[in-house]
């Protein structure tokens, strides 16, 4: 009997856990035994590392296989074991050494013909191996950049079981990867571009600064896409931490950029108006994956024709706003992915959205009102900005005197609010102002009862909740940020309620 040990990583979420594969050979009809809790990718990743094996030009052993996969309460999933299944199974076999792979890490999926095909969800496993201590780690060649982003860990990175073979034998040694430069990624959309709308060119700047949710709403062609989609371009550079936050749950989703280990800036997902509430949050029958919310992440998440999307999908994303992560849970176990992004809703004043604004209008007040209550109370309370935008003008269009703002003067207008937001809530554990509890807003950062009178007045008249109230005098916070003023003054409570109240009003 032999017996011989190697490693590789499950995911839970965006967070890999060690798994360790154990394989003992003994007398007895010739065939092989999965246990741990394997999926059906998993199990039948038996019959892909057969023929691998065998078209590598080594022999599968003619005998009893049992292949164990610990901790085995934890539920295997994916194809990312085939690699350590293979390895695990020839070292039994002493086709290599038993101690060539006894603290080895192995990744990757392995085709019939025995090439390494390259898998999701590498960089958090690379991080898991890293964690529990392993310093070795064997992955596809497609997905050595991104493994390579975690210091410490020396990446190998195979393209067959046969060149792996030739490692662990001693034959022909695999090179260890060397990342290299980073590529710049493409430029985003300029703010520049948006001519006019100088009441949606505020309302992102002030989004951006103080990272406020925002609704803009206004007929065809006003200018909401084209807002929303320039708000990441506004917003900072990743730091390395939120950067491989964002890239390990971009490569548990299968959506890292080709050609672009780390994601750098912040992402914008734009789902369709039909996604499901498993799309839109997370989910999926087999896998957790997480979904537009989650991969938005550090980012924005831009929800085009808001009223469109059932009422029920928009109201699950209540909670996780709130708190900045989503738990999926499932009967074979549970993940939680972080989804601290900026809400961007976006509304057309009525179904039938003509472009002339009311005049042409043809639908009737109860449909409107119809069409503006798909967007639920509660979810319109935790939005901080409500932009209503006019048409653009023909002057605004075509007679324009100056250019508008690029993207890069705004954004370092930004910055610098930020950075002032970052000063007064530093040994807080804060860094924005739309995170700010109610709480500290009444006991430690307290606006001047004299500048918030007239918001006072909202609450007491029953225009504002007290979440509202508290919203109102964070954004009055980041106004205070960007004006360079130290503490908010009058004006700039007045501005946070009418960015609050357009949409009540109208």
């Amino acid at each position: 009997m032999s017996l011989a040990r190697t490693w590789s990583v499950g995911l839970a979420g965006v967070h890999g856990a060690l798994v360790e594969v154990e394989v003992d050979m003994s007398a007895g009809v010739p065939g092989v035994v999965l246990v741990g809790l394997p999926d059906a990718v998993v199990r039948q990743s038996v019959d892909r590392v057969r023929a691998a094996v065998v078209n590598a030009g080594a022999s599968w052993p003619l005998r009893r296989v049992t292949i164990g996969l610990s901790p085995a309460s934890m539920p295997k999933q994916g194809s990312g074991f085939d690699l350590a299944l293979a390895a695990g199974v020839l070292a039994a076999a002493e086709v290599v050494p038993a101690g060539a792979v006894a603290d080895l890490v192995l990744l990757g999926e392995l085709g019939l013909d025995g090439t390494v095909r390259a898998i999701r969800g590498v960089l958090p496993a690379v991080l898991a191996a890293r964690q529990a201590g392993h310093r070795q780690v064997v992955v596809p060649v497609g997905n050595a950049d991104e493994a390579a982003l975690v210091d410490g860990v020396t990446v190998l990175p195979a393209s067959s079981l046969r060149e792996l073979l030739a490692h662990l034998t001693g034959r022909a040694l695999l090179e260890p990867h060397v990342r290299g430069v980073l590529p710049e990624p493409p430029p985003g959309p300029d703010l520049g571009d948006v001519v006019g709308q100088a009441v949606g060119r505020r309302a992102v700047e002030v989004a951006a600064a103080g990272g406020h949710h925002l609704f803009l709403a206004g007929p065809p062609g006003a200018g909401k896409t084209m807002l929303a989609e320039r708000l990441p371009g506004l917003l900072p550079a990743l730091d390395e931490q939120s950067a491989l936050e964002v890239t390990a749950i971009h490569s548990v989703a299968g959506t890292l950029p080709s050609g672009a280990p780390l994601v750098t800036r912040p992402p914008f997902e734009a789902p369709h108006h039909s996604a499901t509430m498993a799309a839109l949050v997370g989910g999926g029958s087999g896998l957790i994956r997480p979904g537009a919310l989650c991969r938005a992440h550090r980012g924005v998440l831009f929800l085009d024709e808001s009223p469109e999307f059932p009422r029920a999908v928009l109201d699950t994303l209540r909670q996780p706003l709130e708190r900045g992560s989503v738990t999926i849970s499932r009967a074979a176990g549970s993940a939680t992915f972080p989804c601290r992004a900026q809400l961007v809703l976006a509304a057309n004043p009525c179904p039938c959205a003509t472009a002339a604004g009311d005049a042409a209008c043809t639908c009737s007040a109860a449909e409107r009102r119809r069409y503006q209550s798909r967007l639920s109370g509660p979810l319109l309370d935790r939005i901080d900005l409500r932009v209503d935008l006019p048409p653009v003008t023909r002057a605004s269009w075509l007679d324009g005197i100056e250019a508008p703002e690029s993207s890069a003067v705004v954004a370092a207008r930004v910055a610098a609010a930020r950075a002032t937001a970052q000063e007064r809530m530093r040994g807080s554990g804060l860094t924005l102002n739309a995170q700010v509890p109610g709480r500290l807003l009444r006991e430690r950062w307290v606006v001047p009862r004299s500048a918030s009178r007239l918001a006072e007045r909202a609450l007491e008249r029953g225009v504002l909740s007290v979440r509202g109230l508290d919203r109102v005098l964070r954004v009055a916070w980041t106004l205070a940020d960007l004006a360079g003023r130290s503490v908010p003054g009058p004006e700039h409570v007045a501005e946070a309620l009418g960015m609050r109240l357009q949409r009540v009003a109208a």
